[in-house]
C-alpha cells in the first residue's frame, strides 16, 4: 500500500511540475529522470545470495586443522570445539587464528558472521578479534594477532580502548580498514587516523547471539551489526569507491595481553551475490510518454517561433506601407493648402 501511495504521490508530483516549466528545464527533467531510472534499474531488481560452502565455517568443523581435510587452518592459541573455533582462551599473552586455505575469486559477496567474547573480568578487556579478507595469510602480528601492513580488508572488533580519551567513541568499537601493504595501524591511537567508518557495539558477555555481516557488491562496503538479540541488522558502514581485488583469503583473528578474553567464532558463512534480472517479454521504453511530451512541445515551440517570426514581418512590412501612404496624403494636403 505505501508503494503505491508512493508510486501515485511521485506521478502527481512529476506532472505538476512539468506542466509548470519551460521548455528548456523541461528537457533537463527529461534526462535527469531517463538517468534515475537507469541508476536504480539494478535496485529494483532482486538480489539472489549462495552459499558458497568451500569459503565458509560452520558446525560440526569437521578436519579444521588438520593437513589436507578442510578448507580452514588453524594458527597459534586457536582450538576446534564442539561449539566454536576458539581463538584465544581467557587468558594473558595469547593470540590465535583460522585462516581459509582457499583464495576467493568472487567478485561480489556477503560475509555473516557469528562470533562471541566474553570472559571473567568485568569491564571491556582483551584486545578483540577480526574479519580478514587479505592477501597474506598465516601470518602472526600485532594487529588483532595478524601482521602490521596487510594487504585487503580488515574488520576490528575492538574491546579495550588504549587511547585515553575518547569523546565520541565507546567501547567495544567496530571499525573497518583498507590496506594496501604500506599502511600501518595505529594502536596507540586504536586506528582512528585509518579508519573508514565504524559503530559503537557493546558485544561482550552476552547471553543471546552475536553477529557480525560484510558486504562487497559493486565496489561498495557495507557492515552492518546484529548483537541487540532482536534479529535485526544496524548499519555500521556503507562506504562506496571501495576495491578489492580478488583471489585474496578469507580468516579470523585475534590477541589477548595483559588482560585477556575467549574470542570465539561460531561461523562463517560466505555468499556470492548476483542480481536476478526479470525477463523481457515485451519490447519497451522506460518513460516514452515524457519523450514523446517533449518532442511534441519541442515541435510546436519551433513552428510557434516561424509564424511569429513571420506576422511581426507581415506586421512591420504592413506598418511600413501604411505609414507610407499616410506621409504621401500628408504631403499632398499641406501642397493643396498653398494654392
Amino acid at each position: 500500500m505505501a508503494a503505491v501511495c508512493g508510486n501515485h504521490l511521485y506521478g502527481v508530483t512529476k506532472a505538476f511540475m512539468w506542466k509548470r516549466m519551460p521548455l528548456k528545464p523541461r528537457w533537463a527533467f527529461v534526462i535527469l529522470v531517463l538517468t534515475a531510472s537507469l541508476c536504480f534499474a539494478d535496485d529494483d531488481h532482486e538480489m539472489e545470495e549462495f552459499l558458497k560452502r568451500e569459503y565458509s565455517l560452520s558446525k560440526p568443523y569437521q578436519g579444521v586443522g588438520s593437513l589436507g581435510s578442510s578448507h580452514w587452518e588453524l594458527m597459534g592459541d586457536a582450538m576446534v570445539t564442539t561449539e566454536q573455533v576458539r581463538l584465544t582462551p581467557d587468558m594473558q599473552s595469547r593470540q590465535g587464528a583460522v585462516w581459509s586455505r582457499v583464495p576467493c575469486h568472487l567478485k561480489d559477496w556477503e560475509m555473516q558472521v557469528h562470533f562471541k567474547i566474553h570472559g571473567q573480568g568485568k569491564k571491556n578487556l582483551g584486545d578483540g578479534l577480526a574479519i580478514w579478507y587479505s592477501k597474506e595469510r598465516m601470518q602472526k602480528g600485532p594487529v588483532f594477532g595478524n601482521m602490521d601492513n596487510f594487504t585487503g580488508l580488515g574488520v576490528f572488533v575492538d574491546t579495550y580502548p588504549n587511547e585515553e580519551k575518547h569523546l565520541e567513541r565507546i567501547f567495544p568499537y567496530v571499525l573497518a580498514m583498507v590496506g594496501n601493504g604500506t599502511i600501518s595501524y595505529d594502536h596507540e591511537r586504536d586506528g582512528r587516523p585509518t579508519e573508514l567508518g565504524g559503530c559503537n557495539a557493546m558485544v561482550r558477555n552476552l547471553k543471546h547471539d552475536t553477529f557480525l555481516f560484510i558486504r562487497y557488491i559493486r565496489r561498495r562496503l557495507t557492515v552492518m551489526i546484529d548483537i541487540d538479540g532482536q534479529h535485526e541488522w544496524r548499519d555500521c558502514l556503507d562506504l562506496p569507491g571501495v576495491q578489492l581485488p580478488r583471489g585474496y583469503y578469507f580468516g579470523a583473528t585475534a590477541l589477548t595481553g595483559d588482560l585477556s578474553d575467549n574470542h570465539d567464532i561460531i561461523s562463517l558463512k560466505l555468499y556470492e551475490l548476483t542480481v536476478i534480472r526479470s525477463d523481457i517479454t515485451i519490447p519497451s521504453v522506460d518513460n516514452i510518454e515524457l519523450l514523446r511530451l517533449g518532442s511534441a512541445e519541442e515541435g510546436m515551440s519551433s513552428i510557434t517561433m516561424f509564424f511569429t517570426l513571420l506576422f511581426s514581418m507581415l506586421g512591420c512590412i504592413f506598418l511600413i506601407i501604411i505609414g507610407i501612404v499616410m506621409y504621401g496624403q500628408w504631403k499632398e494636403s499641406r501642397r493643396k493648402r498653398f494654392y
